[in-house]
C-alpha cells in the first residue's frame, strides 16, 4: 500500500520561502510519477510540479523559476523547495504519485497524500 505523508507547510510573508517534504512508502514500481499539487480556497485543484522515474521535472507555469521539486531516492522523500513566494501561492498543497513512464504536473494521480497547508501574507 502506497503512503504519502506530506510537511514542512506553515506561514510565510510573501517574498519568503518554504520547503515542503513527502515520505513515501509501500511503492514497488520500477517506474513512477511524484507530483505537487494544490487547492486554494473556493479553487479546483491544481498541478504545480512533477517529476519522473528518471529525475525530469514539469513545472506549471505560475510556480516556473520559484519552486523545484527534488527527489530524494535514498531517503524516500519528495521535496519542494519554493522562493518568492506570492500570497496567491496559499493553497492546502497535496504529495501525489502515479504509477508509469508518463509524468507530467497536471496528469492524473493514483495516490494521495492528505496535505500540508501553506499560508503566504503579503
Amino acid at each position: 500500500q502506497v503512503q504519502l505523508v506530506e510537511s514542512g507547510g506553515g506561514s510565510v510573508q510573501a517574498g519568503g520561502s518554504l520547503r515542503l517534504s513527502c515520505a513515501y512508502s509501500g511503492y514497488t514500481y520500477s517506474s513512477y510519477c511524484m507530483g505537487w499539487f494544490r487547492q486554494a480556497p473556493g479553487k479546483e485543484r491544481e498541478g504545480v510540479a512533477a517529476i519522473d522515474s528518471a529525475g525530469s521535472a514539469t513545472y506549471a507555469d505560475s510556480v516556473q523559476g520559484r519552486f523545484t521539486i527534488v527527489k530524494d531516492i535514498a531517503k524516500h522523500t519528495l521535496y519542494l523547495q519554493m522562493n518568492s513566494l506570492k500570497p496567491e501561492d496559499t493553497a492546502m498543497y497535496y504529495c501525489a504519485a502515479r504509477v508509469g513512464w508518463l509524468c507530467r504536473y497536471d496528469y492524473d494521480m493514483d495516490y494521495w497524500g492528505k496535505g500540508t497547508l501553506v499560508t503566504i501574507s503579503s
